[in-house]
């Protein structure tokens, strides 16, 4: 059984969650467009404005077609956090009252988010004219993930939240340059992750309470190994995204301007779903709690992604 976690994070979790209380429906719907005059992504993550061989049309498309794969991805992974928070909360119900609602809370709240990247990418292929292929099926992904250890899989779940928090603080908060829809989006999933990263906080801790430290290890290293995975399915996701551009853009590129796009995206992609979680400081310190050592751990194998 897990050791008992901290009454007060539920309370205050819940209590922020109930405050901030938004529905799919008044974020997209009839009557709400995505504006593909303006970019969906802010440029230190999409990384486009610099691909010289691209025109300005071209980099925007390209900037909008990072923000359909940030719409895929996000859903993609809330595949696999739902199941793993429903297993999490599922064995200690009735332990305590409050645990109980905020957990349930943050499984009702992951089920939401998926509705609404679903809602928002259905808003992007109608208006974007241009079909993306993407990686997966989502199932797949959420079955290799979640074959590794509950450890490896928090910290997985735990390197996200605070990811999307990076993202919007430091990236869309101020961007006034945005299509306002998707950049409400992006508000709207931050407003509620930002209680999540508390929970899964103390998921990964009461999680390594009970655990050896050679065990503790593994999940860290099983971490490592769910990020590899990744990146290899982001790597495909970047050459899918090319392939949309040049059909968006109706012309091929050369094997130079490929080369080009392609560096420049890769680390984009990187950067986005991996760097800025690995190289997150709340990231960083919940491991170094549960493991002494844990965040030199981290943060040797971070400049790869950065």
């Amino acid at each position: 059984m897990n050791a008992p976690l901290d009454n007060s994070t539920f309370r205050n979790a819940l209590a922020a969650s109930e405050r901030v209380n938004w529905r799919v429906e008044d974020l997209i719907g009839p009557g709400r467009m995505l504006d593909f005059t303006r970019p969906f992504m802010p440029e230190a993550l999409a990384r486009t404005s610099d691909i010289a061989c691209l025109s300005p049309a071209e980099r925007l498309a390209f900037n909008q077609i990072r923000g359909h794969e940030y719409l895929y991805i996000f859903g993609l992974v809330e595949e696999f956090i739902l199941p793993f928070v429903m297993d999490h909360a599922r064995p200690e119900l009735g332990a305590d009252d409050w645990r109980d609602r905020a957990l349930l809370q943050f499984a009702a709240e992951e089920a939401k988010h998926i509705h609404l990247f679903k809602c928002f990418r259905e808003a992007f292929l109608s208006g974007f004219g241009t079909p993306v292929e993407v990686i997966g099926p989502a199932s797949a992904v959420a079955d290799k993930v979640l074959s590794h250890t509950p450890l490896g899989v928090a910290l997985t779940i735990l390197h996200i939240e605070w990811m999307t928090q990076r993202h919007y603080n430091e990236s869309v908060r101020d961007n006034g340059d945005l299509d306002p829809l998707f950049r409400s989006l992006l508000k709207h999933h931050w407003m509620e992750e930002c209680q999540h990263a508390q929970l899964d906080t103390e998921i990964v801790k009461a999680l390594a309470a009970s655990m050896a430290p050679e065990e503790i290890e593994k999940g860290i290293e099983d971490y490592f190994a769910i990020g590899m995975f990744l990146d290899a399915g982001l790597a495909q996701q970047g050459e899918f995204n090319i392939a949309a551009l040049e059909q968006a853009c109706n012309r091929r590129f050369s094997a130079a301007e490929r080369d080009e796009i392609a560096a420049a995206q890769q680390g984009a992609i990187r950067w986005t779903y991996l760097g800025s979680g690995m190289t997150h400081p709340k990231l960083l310190e919940t491991v170094e709690a549960i493991f002494p050592g844990g965040r030199a751990k981290v943060e040797a194998v971070a400049p790869a992604f950065c």
